[in-house]
């Protein structure tokens, strides 16, 4: 009878495990251009106290070859994180066929969720527009900023104005207000805007600017609230990206990717914070590709010594192929494990939500 009545036991409370790890709410962030080297480099700037990195529930890795090439682009890494579906370079929201997929966003809303993105570069930009546009060609600007205004999502915050200005002239809001969007040309503006209003948030005419600081948390903070409002028991689907780290490994500038790196682990905190107040929340962190093939390497061979330094060193300018890692946090989490195909873990997250 004891034996009986302890086996219920266990049942219920795997029962109420798996119940307790259903998921509402994603919040996928993405570093641009991040890799491992990148993630060293903060902790060791860091002295190796924890990070918002260490704090991670499980981790795995992806890998980011696109359909036609071993080093992938932006738009290819973005399609697979954001549909599920490997494409060629350049390609965005479609196959290598260019047949037409359904994004995270596109499902989430479907199902009645609410959707966002939040970015510190233009929102036109490869990586964002993987979650809205389906086009073959990422530098088809004016083509993906209509794509923008007739998507799906609820809030969009981050750069592009130029784009807007080149289509629309001086009547960008009214646009906007003719597809339900109130814009916003300030975080400020953000925070006035109601529960109920869809938002496009134009925040500069590409980049907000470079070494935004805070702007990344206190964006994700603003996106979080209105979509959390919005979504009501349906849930929501939140991509933020740090999008100038990218730029950064481009530059092979040490100093101002771990700016960027700071800010984009503000937006981190801000949204672990969330899924531990919000049950239900899943939280996601991982790059698209790695940029500059960054490496941290010892100053002097001798290991005899107590600190022979370490330097900052770069192999490219471009991208480079190794495995990216994934982040983990909150509802779900144990649900992303091992070496996958970065549209596997795209794929992942959709079935995650789908209902």
């Amino acid at each position: 009878m004891r034996y009986i009545l302890i086996t219920i036991a266990s049942l219920a409370l795997s029962l109420s495990s798996a119940v307790a790890q259903d998921v509402k709410n994603i919040i996928f962030l993405i570093g641009d251009g991040m890799g491992l080297a990148s993630v060293s480099m903060m902790q060791l700037e860091n002295r190796y106290a924890p990070t918002i990195f260490d704090q991670a529930e499980n981790i795995a890795l992806q890998k980011t070859y696109s359909a036609n090439n071993r080093i992938t682009d932006s738009a290819a890494s973005g399609t697979a994180l954001a549909t599920g579906f490997k494409t060629n370079n350049t390609y965005l929201g479609t196959t290598a066929d260019e047949s037409v997929v359904e994004s995270i966003m596109e499902l989430a809303k479907g199902q009645g969720m609410a959707t966002g993105v939040v970015v510190t570069t233009y929102l036109q930009h490869a990586t964002p527009a993987a979650f809205y546009a389906h086009i073959p060609n990422r530098h088809e600007y004016l083509t993906i900023t209509e794509q923008l205004i007739g998507s799906s999502l609820d809030v969009a915050i981050g750069g592009g104005m130029a784009y807007f200005k080149e289509l629309y002239g001086e009547g960008i809001a009214e646009r906007l207000a003719t597809e339900g969007f109130k814009m916003a040309t300030s975080l400020d503006e953000v925070k006035q805007t109601k529960d109920s209003d869809r938002v496009i948030a134009l925040l500069g005419d590409y980049e907000v600017n470079n070494n935004a600081g805070a702007y990344l948390g206190n964006a994700t903070q603003e996106a979080l609230r209105i979509l959390n409002n919005k979504s009501s028991n349906e849930g929501f689907v939140l991509m933020v990206e740090g999008s100038l780290i990218d730029g950064c490994g481009h530059g092979n500038n040490a100093e101002a990717q771990q700016v960027e790196m700071m800010g984009f682990m503000g937006a981190i905190e801000v949204a672990v914070e969330f899924a531990k107040q919000n049950p239900g929340t899943l939280v996601v962190v991982t790059g698209d590709h790695e940029t500059g093939g960054l490496s941290l390497v010892s100053c002097d061979s001798d290991f005899c010594l107590s600190e022979q330094g370490v330097e900052y060193r770069w192999t490219t300018n471009g991208h480079s192929g190794t495995m990216i890692p994934i982040y983990l946090y909150g509802a779900g989490a144990e649900r992303i494990n091992g070496i996958m195909e970065n549209s596997e873990l795209g794929a992942t997250l959709k079935a995650i939500i789908k209902r």
